[in-house]
């Protein structure tokens, strides 16, 4: 390289130091990327099962497996196909596709602090994420495959073998498969929000006016959101229905407990990163967060299972327009640009 060339690589390095030393918004500073497993203050602590505590070895056998469309019977999907990081680990479709192009039949929801879970799925039927996989690997519209054919496509890999061996003293079997995924899963954590740098810090760079409506309005008795939506996450975990349809052709937790008090009752999802995650709903019918804000407002069916709570709300246009923008505070921008998740 010639001497000028350096002195000009040496003037651009300068410059980018110099707007990093100035930018005094950690939200976007890339030299704040949180590490793996490292939680947010305001968040608790994470509980590892006793066979499967968090170790680099396991995290990055679970994100090669995440990655990899071995898991699909025909080789063309994998968990990141449905769960991308870029949308906080959910999908921008109603349905996603599944092997041979198969449409699923329920919207992908966001992996985003998965591990704070009680129970998967939109029922609730699974309770860990060591079980989860197991799911999508059997779904004829999702992978449709089975766990042990997937170990024996893996056992014919000498890197797969090798991972294996080092993070569980084992070959890639089906035990391997589902515990460094969990692993794997588990390390997905968003905190660092604007609404985390409002509450932590005061921070107004990008929580502004607006945003501060929008929240008050969010906890308070008008709404009542946070009846549902509470805690790190926003949800409380309950099965709920919230009237969008009068006749619902998913049974929702009805589907696992068969009673009829359940029927069309579906898991409150959490709020984090949900301005990314568009189109919403279990079967995401609602295109964007104006739907969803319209539903809530005067768009409520009576549904005999409907939470009684919900009423229609009829909120103003600003009132409207400052919820909104109070859930896309809710986004981070970190979490979905970590390097450490990418492929």
């Amino acid at each position: 390289m010639s001497f000028s060339r350096n002195i000009g690589c040496v003037f651009l390095l300068s410059l980018i130091i110099l707007w990093i030393s100035c930018n005094d918004d950690p939200i976007g500073d890339v030299t704040e990327f949180p590490k793996i497993m490292e939680i947010p203050t305001h968040f608790p602590a994470i509980e590892f099962p006793d066979d499967n505590a968090y170790t680099p070895e396991r995290w990055a056998l679970g994100k090669k497996l995440f990655y990899d469309v071995v898991m699909s019977v025909d080789s063309s999907v994998s968990c990141a196909s449905c769960h991308q990081q870029s949308l906080a680990f959910a999908d921008d479709v109603k349905t996603s596709i599944g092997a041979f192009g198969r449409e699923g039949t329920r919207n992908a929801p966001s992996l985003a602090n998965v591990a704070y879970q009680p129970y998967l799925t939109r029922e609730g039927g699974v309770p860990s994420l060591e079980m989860q996989v197991l799911v999508p690997i059997q779904e004829h519209d999702e992978f449709d495959f089975n766990i042990v054919l997937i170990a024996d496509r893996l056992a014919t890999d000498p890197d797969y073998i090798r991972m294996a061996e080092e993070a569980y003293n084992r070959q890639p079997d089906p035990y391997v498969i589902s515990y460094a995924l969990a692993n794997f899963e588990r390390s997905l954590i968003s905190g660092n929000s604007a609404y985390d740098q409002y509450i932590l810090n005061h921070n107004t760079n990008r929580f502004d006016a607006s945003a501060l409506r929008g929240m008050e309005l969010f906890f308070s008795e008008k709404t009542q959101c946070s009846e549902c939506h509470s805690g790190i996450d926003f949800t409380n975990y309950a099965f709920e229905n919230n009237g969008l349809y009068m006749q619902y052709e998913d049974e929702g937790r009805r589907k696992l407990t068969g009673n009829e008090e359940d029927e069309a009752k579906f898991k409150v999802p959490g709020l984090r990163n949900i301005a990314l995650t568009a189109p919403y709903m279990h079967d995401g019918s609602l295109s964007d967060l104006s739907d969803v804000i319209e539903h809530y407002d005067s768009g409520l069916k009576n549904h005999p299972n409907k939470n009684p709570i919900l009423e229609l709300l009829e909120l103003t246009d600003e009132e409207k327009s400052d919820l909104i923008r109070f859930l896309e505070s809710l986004t981070d921008e970190i979490f979905i640009s970590n390097p450490i998740f990418k492929k």
